[in-house]
C-alpha cells in the first residue's frame, strides 16, 4: 500500500536549475512567515521569560509599550528591505507582474482597492510590500502602504517584521493618518474583501466581496482621496482549496471561526518543496495585477448615504470594466464575469 502511494507522488527532477531552487526557498520562507512566524514569536517571547534571557522579553515589553502607536501612525517601513533582490526571486517564482493602465498624480492621495484577496494575498504582498515589480518606477512620487489585520500587530517581534515591509493595521485610524498627510503622494492599499473573501479563493472563481463594503468608500470621501480599483488575475489560481460551498457544514464552521477570531481558515493545498503532488507551497502560476484608472473624489468629511451609494456603484462599475477589458489577456473565458457578493 505504501509503495502504491509513493508511485503517485511526482517528485521534482534532480536537475532543477539553481535559480529555481532559490525561488522556491524564498517563497517557502514567505509561506512560513505568513502561516507560522507570528505564533512562534509569541511563544518565544513567553519562553524567554523563564530562561536566563528573560531580560530580552522584559526590555522588549518596555519598548513595545513605548512603541504601541507606531503601527497606526504610518508604521516603520524600511525601504532597503523592500528593495532587496530576494523579492525578485519571489516575483519570478510565479511570476508576478504589475500592470499600469493610467497615471496616478503624486500630488493627490489614493485609496487602492485590491481584488481578490486570494488565499495568502501573494500578489498584494509582492506588488505593494516590495519593489520587485517596480511600483515606484511605474507610479513615481507615491508612498504606499498595504493594510493588514490589526491582530497581527499584537504579536511581539512579528509586528516589527511586518512593519518593516510597510504593512499597517487595516483600521480607519491607521489609514486616516496617512491620508491626512499634507502634500499628497500617499496611497493605502486595501484588500477590500478581507478574510471572508479568502474562503471563496478557488481556481476559476471570480467572486468579489464588495456588494456591502462601503467603509473604504467613506474613507476616501472623508479625505478626498481618489479611488483606484485593482484586479489581480491569477490570485485565486495558485492554491487549491477544499470544497466549501455556502450551506455546507465546513463553510458554516469556517464562517463562525472567522466571526469569532477575525481571521479566516481556508483549507488550502498545492505542491511541496521537493515534489509537486501535495503541500502548502503555491503553484507556479502567473499573477498579473492590473491597476485601474483613478475615480476622482471630492472631499466631504460627512458624506451622505446617497453619496456613498453613488461612489460605491461607480467603483463597482469601474472594477467590472477593468476585469472585462483585461480578462482576455490573462486566460479568462469570455463568458466569465465578476460575481459581487
Amino acid at each position: 500500500m505504501v509503495s502504491d502511494f509513493d508511485l503517485r507522488i511526482c517528485f521534482a527532477p534532480a536537475d532543477v536549475p539553481l535559480v529555481r531552487r532559490i525561488q522556491t526557498a524564498v517563497v517557502l520562507q514567505w509561506v512560513f512567515s505568513f502561516l507560522a512566524l507570528a505564533p512562534i514569536c509569541i511563544i518565544l517571547f513567553l519562553l524567554l521569560l523563564f530562561t536566563r534571557f528573560w531580560l530580552i522579553s522584559v526590555l522588549y515589553a518596555i519598548w513595545w509599550y513605548i512603541d504601541w502607536d507606531t503601527p497606526s501612525r504610518g508604521g516603520r517601513k524600511v525601504p532597503f528591505l523592500c528593495r532587496m533582490r530576494v523579492w525578485e526571486y519571489m516575483r519570478d517564482y510565479f511570476p508576478i507582474k504589475l500592470v499600469k493602465t493610467a497615471d496616478l498624480d503624486p500630488r493627490k492621495n489614493y485609496v487602492l482597492g485590491f481584488h481578490p484577496h486570494g488565499v495568502l494575498v501573494a500578489g498584494a504582498f509582492t506588488n505593494f510590500c516590495t519593489e520587485a515589480t517596480g511600483f515606484s518606477k511605474l507610479f513615481p512620487g507615491l508612498r504606499y502602504n498595504l493594510l493588514m489585520l490589526p491582530l497581527w500587530f499584537r504579536a511581539p517581534f512579528f509586528r516589527d517584521y511586518i512593519m518593516s515591509a510597510g504593512l499597517i493595521p487595516s483600521d480607519k485610524e491607521s489609514a486616516s493618518y496617512l491620508l491626512r498627510r499634507k502634500g499628497g503622494g500617499n496611497a493605502v492599499v486595501i484588500a477590500v474583501g478581507g478574510a471572508p473573501e479568502a474562503l471563496d479563493a478557488h481556481p476559476g472563481d471570480y467572486t468579489v466581496h464588495l456588494a456591502n463594503k462601503k467603509g473604504f468608500i467613506k474613507l476616501a470621501i472623508e479625505h478626498g482621496a481618489d479611488l483606484v480599483p485593482i484586479y489581480s488575475f491569477g490570485e485565486n489560481e495558485v492554491f487549491d482549496q477544499v470544497e466549501n460551498r455556502r450551506g455546507t457544514w465546513l463553510r458554516y464552521i469556517q464562517e463562525r471561526l472567522q466571526f469569532i477570531m477575525g481571521i479566516s481558515l481556508p483549507l488550502f493545498h498545492a505542491r511541496g518543496v521537493f515534489q509537486y503532488s501535495f503541500g502548502l507551497m503555491p503553484y507556479r502560476k502567473p499573477i498579473n495585477t492590473v491597476v485601474g484608472r483613478p475615480i476622482p473624489v471630492e472631499k466631504n468629511e460627512k458624506p451622505t448615504a446617497e453619496e456613498l451609494d453613488v461612489f460605491h456603484q461607480r467603483y463597482m462599475d469601474e472594477l467590472s470594466r477593468l476585469f472585462e477589458e483585461h480578462k482576455g489577456n490573462y486566460g479568462v473565458a469570455e463568458d466569465s464575469h465578476l460575481l459581487f457578493q
